[in-house]
This record gives structure tokens, C-alpha cells and sequence, in this order.
């Protein structure tokens, strides 16, 4: 069934009028002719950024100790808990996209992030049960007691409640945000500042959460109870639900347009057909109906020349319309808009890849700069020792107290020499954070280099304070670049799939730890081959012994060269709307 734009006709003419410039890199769009819509704006906030806090709570209360979790009361052996858990955190960081598909397609954002909260809150209760319960784990075991391992049954119980927990994390994830700037009205200047400081503060809200959970849920799991270390996030999981719903007065809501694929395909199948097809000249023979004012798109995207193959799909021939300006047969004619929206897919695909190699050195914070930290002094006064997972916290608490510094005061300073609206664009923005995670990675390098001479020559134990820098420097670096793909992502993919664009992020952050473990494989196979000659690997479990700093040397290299290739795909990138001066 054609919508009721398209029963208005086409319109075949691309007047500058119809464009309304914005700053800078910022699209020459076409606001289509809605209803004055009311947001919820900032009043909406409490309830949509609690919700989602709550959650991050809760699956990272979770996720933090987890491994500890399984190995002293599940009594697994390492490489089954590693296995679980791995598996467990892949099906978590791909479950986005197919809530984002759910959402945008199908049941909208609203609908999404509620359902997904009780399957969250649902997840926790179970995982507090596996504690709480001694049906639902072994026995304990001490003395001459033999550890026991679970039972078919506890272990199906344990993995119902992770999934469980995925399920909730994979709906609300992907939507928190685009519901989020859903409340603000992105056609006045007040809507598109408003939106550039809730990605700031969504980020920085997140960097709590993740402070919380390292330092006093570690700690209750760790030396208090289990029970009450889950008992805690799933409590306040409840809220979140009882928040989120308080909040549904002034939530504003989009409707889902129905499979967002579809017209994609269609697109791609149009062009085919018509690929012996010569281009008009004059760009007066394209299908470019108005657009339908109930749609959640709110901008008219202008034909553009790049990927100009695609254009061929919109163009309008023999026997094609309906008398009343509709089309016969959607597979063989699309629209300049359906045209357009594939174009951003396909310009957004290279940024997403390099973003997913950039954000490798920030992989390493959790795994070998943990490694480091237990090889150093940690002593704070003469009966405490630091934990050494509990070191990322110098990163969290650098973008905590670093976002809000930055949305407050460095943003409008810059508003005022670049005419921004944002200070910088969400492609410079992350240019910077690439940067920082090359510093971090070659300070990772110095420090450790020191550490290894310090203990084999001069056989002292540096403090864990030296790898501050490095933690500081990485802090900075997803300041800047995660908050910045993700703003980047929201912003270029086209309106009705915004929920997609978040669930991209999700998948860089999966696919970035796979290409760690990938590069931690082939160099410790590579320098293992020295073994023989007395050369251990740069990768051995004593760093003593080993060079790892050698190993973040190449993790700064492979960032360093990313970062070409990322100026490369920046500077040929065209802003989504945007239309050059001949065009």
C-alpha cells in the first residue's frame, strides 16, 4: 500500500529553498512539514538515563566479578569459566541488533526498553537465586572435602539466568539513546544542544555506574555476601522498571515504519534492473514524493552524485506511475529518499570499521595493564592492598570529572572559533581520542620497560601508581572517541534506524576484543618461536621474563596506522544531507 505522500505526487524539481543550512558539516536538509511536536526534553531525562543506569548496574554488577563468581561457587576450572563467560559477554554485545531491529521495525523504542527492563530485572532475581539458594549451586567445599562441580541442572538454571540478563541488556542498550534524543527537537537550536549534552552526560552516568560497581559491589561480592552483591543491582533494577513507567507522561514516541530492510532491498534491486539506464541530466526524471508528515524521518535528504549507481533506481520510466502519482511497482522504482538512506549506510561502513580497530588499545586497560598491576607494589598504608582490577577506575573517574568539564566549558569555547554548534564534529572528535589511545599505549610501553629493568638489574618492585598515566591517557581517549561514535552513529544513520546505528556501537566494542585476542594469539605464536633458543615470547606469563612492553609498542603501531586510515575515510566522508556547491 503507497503511504499518503506518495498519493500527493512527486515532486521532480531540487530548488535551494527546499535545503535549510545548518553549521558546517552539519546536512543541507529538508524538514518535512510536521505538526508542532512538544519534547520531554530534559524533564524526561531522570526517568530514561535512570532506567538505563540501573541496568548498566546490573549487568555490570554482574559481568565485573563474574569470573571470581564461578570459579569459588561454581567451582569451574579456569578454562570452563573463561569459556562461559566469553560466550556469554558475545551473545550480550550482539543481541543489540536484533533489539534494534525488533525496535525500529516493529514495536518501537518505548515498547522495547520496557519489555527488555523485566526481562533484565527477571535475569538478576535469577543470578541472586543461584546465590542465595544452595539448591542451585554446589556444595561448598573445604578441608578434605572435594570440590563438587554443578549439577546439569544448576548450570541450566545458571545459563537461563544469563540469558535472561542478555535479553534485557540487547533492548534496552540499543534504545536508551536514540529514546533519548526522541525527546528533543532536532529542527531548533535548543533540540540539537540539548542533544549534544545528553550524549555527554549519557556517557558520563555510565562512568559512575562503572566506578560503583568496580569499588562497593566488588567489594560486598568479594567480602560481604554474594547474595546481597546481586541482591543489590537487582533491587535496584526494580526501580529503574517502576522509574522508567513514572516517567511515560512525558515521553515522546515514535512509531516504528514497518521493516527497515526492506526498502534498502528494494533500493538495491531498482538499481539493478535499471543499470543500462543513462542518468538524467536535469535530475527531473527521479521519483521524490514529499514525505508522509506521519513518519518518524524528519528530514528530506537531498539527491546527491556520490554513489551515483544507486540513483538510477529513482528514475522514473514508461508505465511506472499510477495515474494519481503513485508507484505501480515498488521493487522497480524507489524513491530519492529510500536512494539516499542506502547512501548512508554505505558511507557510515568505513568510519564503523576503523572505529572498531581504534578502540583495541582500550582492550588492554582490562587485561595486560591488569597484569602489570600484579607484578607492582599496591600497598596503601601497611594492611591494605589495591586490587588490581579496581585500577580501570582511574579511567572511569577521568571521564567522569573530564565529560562534564568538557560539555560546560571547553564546548562553548570552541562554539565560539569553529561556528559549531558541538565545538568540534563527531569526526574530530574521535581523530583526538584515536590519538590519546596511541599515547596511552606507547606510556603503557615506557612504564612497563621501567618496571621489567627496575626488577630484574635493581630487584625493586615499582609502585602501582606508575600506570596512572597510561589509565588517565585511555580515559581521555573513550572521552572522546567512544562518546563520539556513538553521537557520529545516531547522527549518519537514517532517522528510522538510529536504534540500528547504537546497536553498531555495541558490536565495534565485541569485534574490537575478538581482534585483541587475535593479535595476542599471533604474537605469542611468533616470538614463542624463539623459545628454543633460549628467547622466551614477548607474552609469557612471567613480564619478567617477557616484553610485553614490545607487545604495546604493536598495539600502538597498528592504532598509529589506523589513525591514516581513518583521516583518509573522514576526509572523503559526506555529512548525511550535505550537497556541494556544483550538486
Amino acid at each position: 500500500m503507497e503511504s499518503e505522500s506518495e498519493k500527493k505526487g512527486s515532486s521532480n524539481s531540487h530548488s535551494p529553498n527546499n535545503f535549510k543550512d545548518a553549521n558546517n558539516n552539519n546536512p543541507k536538509l529538508s524538514i518535512s512539514n510536521k505538526s508542532k511536536r512538544e519534547p520531554g526534553g530534559w524533564k524526561s531525562m531522570p526517568y530514561i538515563l535512570g532506567n538505563e543506569t540501573f541496568e548498566r548496574l546490573a549487568s555490570m554488577g554482574l559481568l565485573a566479578n563474574f569470573m571470581v563468581y564461578l570459579k569459588t561457587v561454581y567451582h569451574m576450572d579456569q578454562v570452563s569459566a573463561t569459556s562461559l563467560m566469553g560466550l556469554w559477554t558475545g551473545v550480550t554485545s550482539f543481541l543489540p541488533l536484533l533489539g534494534a531491529f525488533l525496535s525500529d521495525a516493529y514495536i518501537g523504542r518505548y515498547w522495547t526498553i520496557a519489555i527488555a527492563s523485566i526481562f533484565s530485572f527477571l535475569g538478576m532475581a535469577s543470578m541472586t537465586l543461584t546465590a542465595w539458594l544452595p539448591q542451585l549451586h554446589p556444595p561448598g567445599c573445604g578441608g578434605s572435602v572435594k570440590c563438587l562441580t554443578p549439577t546439569a541442572s544448576q548450570l541450566g538454571f545458571l545459563i537461563m539466568s544469563l540469558c535472561l540478563v542478555s535479553i534485557g541488556s540487547g533492548g534496552i542498550r540499543p534504545c536508551s539513546i536514540p529514546f533519548g534524543v526522541d525527546q528533543f527537537d532536532p529542527t531548533t537550536e535548543k533540540g540539537r544542544k540539548g542533544i549534544a549534552s545528553f550524549y555527554n552526560w549519557y556517557y558520563a552516568t555510565f562512568m559512575v555506574v562503572l566506578v560503583f560497581t568496580l569499588t562497593i559491589v566488588v567489594y560486598i561480592q568479594d567480602s560481604v555476601s554474594w547474595v546481597l552483591g546481586y541482591g543489590i543491582p537487582t533491587g535496584l533494577m526494580f526501580c529503574s522498571i517502576i522509574l522508567f513507567f513514572m516517567g511515560t507522561h512525558v515521553y515522546v514516541f515514535i512509531k516504528p515504519e514497518g521493516s527497515i530492510f526492506t526498502g534498502l532491498a528494494q533500493v538495491a534491486v531498482a538499481a539493478y534492473k535499471k543499470r543500462h539506464l543513462k542518468l538524467p541530466d536535469d535530475r527531473k526524471g527521479f521519483y521524490d514524493p514529499p514525505l508522509d508528515p506521519a513518519s518518524v524521518v524528519l528530514s528530506k535528504l537531498p539527491l546527491t552524485n556520490q554513489f551515483s549507481f544507486l540513483n538510477k533506481a529513482a528514475i522514473v520510466t514508461e508505465n511506472e506511475m499510477k495515474p494519481d502519482g503513485t508507484r505501480l511497482n515498488k521493487w522497480n522504482l524507489s524513491s530519492i529518499q529510500q536512494v539516499e538512506e542506502l547512501k548512508c549506510l554505505f558511507r557510515v561502513f568505513p568510519i564503523w570499521v576503523t572505529g572498531i580497530l581504534s578502540l583495541t588499545p582500550i582492550i588492554q586497560q582490562s587485561t595486560f595493564s591488569i597484569s602489570q598491576a600484579l607484578q607492582m607494589n599496591r600497598h596503601m598504608g601497611s594492611n591494605f592492598q589495591i586490587p588490581p582490577a579496581s585500577l580501570i577506575v582511574i579511567s572511569f573517574l577521568t571521564i567522569t570529572f573530564f565529560i562534564p568539564l568538557y560539555d560546560r566549558f571547553l564546548v562553548p569555547t570552541l562554539r565560539k572559533f569553529t561556528g559549531h554548534p558541538n565545538g568540534i564534529t563527531e569526526l574530530q572528535r574521535m581523530a583526538i581520542g584515536i590519538i590519546f589511545a596511541v599515547f596511552s599505549m606507547v606510556v603503557a610501553g615506557l612504564v612497563e620497560m621501567q618496571r621489567r629493568n627496575q626488577a630484574n638489574n635493581e630487584g625493586s618492585i615499582m609502585s602501582v601508581f606508575w600506570l596512572t598515566p597510561q589509565f588517565f591517557l585511555m580515559g581521555l581517549c573513550e572521552a572522546f572517541n567512544i562518546i563520539g561514535q556513538i553521537e557520529f552513529f545516531n547522527k549518519e544513520f537514517p532517522e528510522h534506524m538510529r536504534t540500528m546505528g547504537n546497536a553498531f556501537s555495541s558490536c565495534s566494542i565485541a569485534l574490537s576484543s575478538y581482534i585483541n585476542t587475535a593479535m595476542v594469539l599471533i604474537v605469542h605464536r611468533t616470538t614463542g618461536r624463539g623459545g628454543a633458543h633460549g628467547k622466551p615470547d614477548w607474552l609469557i606469563d612471567d613480564l619478567n621474563k617477557g616484553r610485553l612492553d614490545y607487545f604495546y609498542y604493536v598495539v600502538a603501531a597498528t592504532a598509529f596506522c589506523n589513525f591514516f586510515f581513518f583521516l583518509y575515510c573522514a576526509k572523503n566522508y559526506r555529512y548525511k544531507g550535505h550537497v556541494s556547491d556544483d550538486e
